[in-house]
């Protein structure tokens, strides 16, 4: 008899009250306890993407959850990703590879029900290759207008039959409300499958809160078994731009300052995490309306929809003061659609992101983008026998990125490239990536994860100080590290505010 895993499912009140979070912890905690976990989203909708060792794309989110688990990503644990390309579209990712884009009419009432069966061959392949799924659901269960073609929340649990936990974000008001009503708007079997109530983001004295959870227990019949603590600067993918947002804002003055573009359909802007991270640099994200203002070094990010980014800065004057900037001397670096907005020209002739056939681009390097019909998703392993930005000379091997683009991008006069991909995803390659222009103070690539190479990053920093008269410093920060002691601060911190006895009853007995 084949053997079936242990299934626990977090679903929440509405969005952003923490699911992806304490999905996260819990994959660490059960994996830390013996278990071999791992994480599943039936369908995510994030710009924030990842893109596996087969080369399927997935939820950046969901990486992280498998990261905390000690498990390699696959494209099973998040079968369905959709990507807004705007105008209420979404690109559509199934098993890790585009389908092509819909509406959000057509997705709902159509494309969601033939994904369906996707999904359940997804979670019938993780449920027999792992000990324990912590299942993550999407939004609220108790949205009646979305609930026929819902392919994410009840209708995962009652599939699989997994207990459910309850989550609302206390810190936002309104708590006790939106589980009290959330558990009245779904049906009996639905409620059936609630085991247990999570109070998330709490600030404060417990003892004040004690009558809200006698309440939720003689309301509902349902258990709190967890209050977890607000927790600030968790160094964790969360789903999307919406923890864009949620950035804390730093005003402590530091050597560096660096400025990234906040375009509408900013991508993988996990991109700069690590250099968020620096003790010596200040990182800020130009919003609309904001100033660039001085900065050492402006970043142009990934984009879902390059050519509407593009005209995103135009409209709003960037374009023409970073083109002022770079040719008075300040550092420009753009990341795969920022790569492609740097060039002379970026063409949508098929209309795969927009229907602009062709936009000019900043027009800081000699080649032109045009966007096909194959999208080109790898895992990258890059060498760089010279890094001439800024002069910097930086030499590394085995360097680790991947690859998400729609374009191809073919010179228009001689550049240098800067990156040697020896691999990728499981395919030994020899291919150049990236160009810097002949002042060296501008280039470009398609590899996303650049600065999360510690010696790269720290090499472009020291670059930026020397420029201003400071001192070289040594590698500060180990990006990687730092990831694993923040899933291993997570668990520690859920398993001290949750009842763990409980939580393991249910697992021994769902």
């Amino acid at each position: 008899m084949t053997k079936i895993a242990k299934r626990v499912m977090f679903q929440g009140t509405s969005s952003h009250v923490g699911k992806s979070i304490l999905t996260t912890a819990f994959c660490r905690i059960l994996a830390q306890d013996g278990y071999k976990t791992a994480p599943f989203k039936a369908q995510n909708m994030a710009l924030n993407s990842y893109v596996t060792l087969s080369g399927g794309e997935i939820g950046r989110s969901t990486v992280a959850q498998a990261e905390a688990a000690g498990a390699l990503p696959i494209v099973q644990m998040n079968p369905v990703l959709l990507k807004p390309t705007g105008n209420s579209c979404s690109q559509v990712i199934l098993l890790g590879r585009s389908v092509g884009n819909y509406s959000a009419s057509e997705y709902q009432n159509n494309y969601s029900q033939r994904a369906w069966e996707t999904v359940k061959e997804s979670l019938d392949y993780m449920e027999t290759h792992y000990d324990a799924l912590v299942i993550e659901g999407a939004g609220s269960p108790a949205e009646v207008n979305l609930k026929k073609n819902d392919i994410v929340n009840m209708r995962i649990a009652k599939e699989c039959q997994a207990p459910v936990f309850l989550i609302a974000d206390i810190d936002r008001g309104g708590a006790l409300a939106s589980i009290v009503g959330t558990l009245e708007l779904l049906e009996p079997e639905e409620r059936a499958l609630v085991k247990g109530l999570v109070i998330n983001k709490f600030r404060g004295d417990i003892t004040l809160l004690e009558p809200a959870l006698t309440f939720l227990k003689e309301k509902t019949g349902i258990p709190v078994l967890g209050v977890i603590p607000y927790l600030d600067n968790l160094g964790i993918d969360d789903e999307d731009s919406v923890s864009l947002q949620d950035l804390p804002s730093d005003h402590v003055m530091r050597d560096i300052h660096i400025a990234v573009m906040q375009t509408p359909k900013i991508s993988n802007f996990t991109d700069f995490d690590a250099l968020n991270h620096e003790p010596d640099v200040n990182l800020r994200f130009v919003q609309q309306g904001d100033m660039i203002g001085d900065p050492d070094l402006i970043l142009l990010p990934g984009s879902k929809n390059t050519t509407e980014d593009l005209l995103y800065l135009k409209r709003q004057g960037y374009a023409k003061e970073i083109v002022e900037m770079a040719e008075k001397g300040v550092p420009v670096i753009g990341i795969c659609g920022g790569f492609q907005m740097l060039g002379e020209k970026v063409c949508d002739p098929l209309h795969v992101e927009s229907e602009n056939d062709e936009v000019d681009g900043l027009g800081l390097l000699p080649y032109t983008t045009s966007m096909h019909g194959k999208k080109n998703t790898y895992q990258v392993t890059f060498d760089c026998d010279d890094l001439p930005f800024l002069g910097m000379q930086f030499a590394g091997r085995g360097m680790r990125g991947y690859e998400i683009h729609m374009g191809e991008t073919t010179l228009t006069k001689p550049a240098q490239s800067l990156f040697h991909i020896v691999q990728r995803s499981e395919d030994k390659v020899d291919l150049k990536d990236g160009f810097i222009n002949e002042k060296k103070n501008v280039f470009g690539t398609y590899c996303h994860g650049l600065f999360d190479n510690d010696d790269l990053r720290r090499a472009v920093i020291n670059a930026l100080r020397r420029r201003k008269g400071l001192k070289d410093l040594p590698v500060q920060f180990k990006y990687r590290e730092y990831k694993e002691s923040e899933f291993d601060r997570l668990a520690k911190m859920v398993r001290s505010h949750f009842d763990m006895d409980a939580f393991y009853e249910i697992l021994r007995n769902e």
